[in-house]
């Protein structure tokens, strides 16, 4: 068992949201019960998730992205208002951890994949509000096909490709989630191929024209990676009963 304010403490401290200027508040979203002993983790706080969450019968949810961002209509209600008033009558605090659980270098959903692909020689990628969110690296010399199969096996998902590189590649970056605008980037860093999660209709032209292999997973499967390390480091911490809602989504 831990607090909630031990909890949040250290989710602070270990992933230094008030480093990045974000969409959504990082944190705390909705207060639940003082006393945690199990906690769910899902890539979004959709209404499924919060309802499967209320099954489940834990304390607090803890996702990539919450139901808060910059932007949105301010009054409770629709879908809004179902998820808060689902969480409230639960008594579950819901944590939302969006542009600091991207950059992490031990749970991030970039970093923690180059680490699990066993990437090397590890840098810094995809600058987004002066704080780097996206890593490089290099690895042994591979056929394309083996690195997309290699992918593929690695997030659980079908890549959508634009071929627009050589057959044989070393190098790569991450970005996960909507980072296809950064393929010009990871172009003039001289790496082989762009791993991200969305795609769009000019990924496809500046592929081919920038001579690089752009790997799209879709935004929810490239996000899963840091949730779920996350999920694990806490687990491990605080030695408590963590469970992960893996829902379907193709997108």
């Amino acid at each position: 068992m831990v607090t909630i304010q031990d909890f949040h403490d250290y989710l602070e401290a270990f992933l230094e949201p008030h480093l990045f200027v974000d969409a959504c508040p990082n944190g705390l979203q909705v207060e639940g019960k003082q006393k945690i002993t199990k906690v769910a983790f899902s890539v979004s706080a959709s209404l499924a998730a919060i309802q499967k969450a209320q099954s489940l019968n834990v304390d607090a949810l803890l996702v990539h992205h919450g139901i808060f961002w910059k932007g949105d209509s301010v009054p409770i209600i629709g879908t809004k208002r179902k998820k808060i008033a689902a969480l409230l009558s639960a008594q579950i605090s819901l944590f939302a951890y969006h542009l600091p659980l991207d950059a992490h270098r031990i749970v991030g959903n970039n970093w923690r994949a180059a680490i699990d692909l066993k990437w090397r020689d590890l840098k810094q990628f995809g600058l987004i509000d002066k704080m780097y969110i996206g890593v490089k690296g290099r690895f042994d010399p591979q056929p394309i096909d083996l690195f997309i199969k290699t992918l593929e096996e690695y997030y659980q998902h079908p890549v959508t490709a634009a071929y627009g590189g050589k057959s044989v590649v070393e190098s790569a970056a991450i970005l996960s989630g909507s980072g296809y605008r950064y393929l010009s980037e990871a172009a003039k860093e001289g790496v082989d191929c762009f791993i991200t999660g969305n795609f769009d209709e000019p990924a496809w032209h500046v592929a081919h024209e920038e001579e690089l292999h752009f790997c799209a997973l879709g935004h929810s499967a490239s996000e899963r990676i840091g949730i779920i390390a996350l999920k694990e480091h806490l687990e491990n911490h605080f030695g408590i009963e963590c469970l992960f809602i893996d829902l379907p989504n193709p997108f």
